[in-house]
């Protein structure tokens, strides 16, 4: 079995050529991947069609601003699939995970049980004032709400909690934005928009793991 730590993204291994992080909580899986034990460690792979980060870093995004003690807000956690590999990469760090729906939260809830770096809270994206006094300000921002103002939550919560010179990271889902337009309309629309509050680092299509969604990595002014 050939381990590789990768160099650009903290936390980051490649198992036989194959994306994965390793495990906090030995012999526990979060959504029935695969737990691979390579010496006194066990790793995890990561699938990129299950996790909109995982395809960006196949498509090469490695540039995403972790750090081993990171402070990230994670917004649409949903039931914790990318969160806890988020988890696992920053170990010495924090991972506010939001979602607005209970029953998904719930099952977050389960996954951070056994993760001191991961705090699940249930709340609208859409309201960053409504829980400011519960995070710090953070190195990153992710988001993964496919609402059609993704832009405008992701500016928000940005203006209330991303350092200066943080990393927002955007998956974002067309057809919730517009479904009268063509996929590459709607990614150069929220790419102009983007660039009035961020530099703009890397934005590409997640295909063949995603449909119609772009990944932007983006750096605050």
């Amino acid at each position: 079995m050939k381990v590789k730590k990768d160099k650009s993204v903290e936390g980051l291994f490649w198992v036989n050529r194959k994306i994965a992080t390793k495990n906090l909580v030995k012999r526990k899986r979060v959504y029935g991947e695969k737990l691979v034990k390579v010496g006194k460690d066990e790793f995890r792979l990561w699938d990129p069609t299950r996790s909109k980060l995982g395809a960006a870093i196949m498509r090469d995004c490695l540039d995403l601003g972790f750090k081993s003690n990171s402070k990230v807000l994670y917004l649409g956690a949903a039931s914790g699939t990318t969160v806890s590999h988020v988890s696992d990469m920053l170990p010495d760090g924090r991972v506010y995970a939001l979602d607005v729906a209970p029953r998904v939260v719930r099952e977050l809830l389960s996954v951070a049980e056994d993760r001191e770096n991961l705090f699940p809270l249930i709340f609208n994206a859409n309201i960053p004032n409504s829980y400011a006094n519960l995070i710090e300000d953070v190195d990153v921002v992710f988001q993964d709400v496919a609402q059609k103002n993704q832009v405008q939550i992701l500016v928000k919560n940005c203006d209330v909690f991303l350092k200066k010179g943080g990393y927002a990271l955007l998956a974002l889902k067309a057809r919730s934005v517009d479904v009268t337009k063509k996929p590459g309309q709607v990614f150069e629309v929220a790419r102009q928009e983007l660039s009035k509050y961020f530099k703009v680092l890397r934005m590409v299509k997640l295909e063949p793991f995603e449909k119609d969604h772009a990944f932007f990595v983006l750096k605050k002014l």
